[in-house]
């Protein structure tokens, strides 16, 4: 697969929750039991993505390569860190 246009769609139920598909296939390859967990998806943009493209937390390979294996390519915000400084204020106050 060199290049496919793509939706990008986002949730409205979960943030930085996004879900890459092809134009082509739109939503009919991903699973009902995730779109009931992602909520109704909201489109945000329509890209094209090739194997160079880089994207700020897949590459268009990756992106390509689950599209052609399952249909979709669902990003995830990345697990939230324990902020630093909240540990100072927990010591502080025990």
């Amino acid at each position: 697969m060199n290049k496919v246009l793509c939706d990008v769609f986002k949730s409205r139920k979960k943030d930085e929750t996004y879900l890459y598909v092809s134009r082509k296939d739109g939503l009919k390859k991903v699973p009902e039991v995730l779109l009931e967990q992602f909520g109704k998806p909201e489109l945000a943009m329509t890209m094209i993505i090739t194997p160079e493209k880089q994207l700020a937390r897949f590459s268009g390979e990756r992106i390509l390569e689950q599209i052609a294996t399952q249909g979709f390519c669902l990003q995830m915000p990345p697990p939230k860190e324990t902020d630093k400084l909240d540990l100072f204020c927990k010591l502080d106050t025990e």
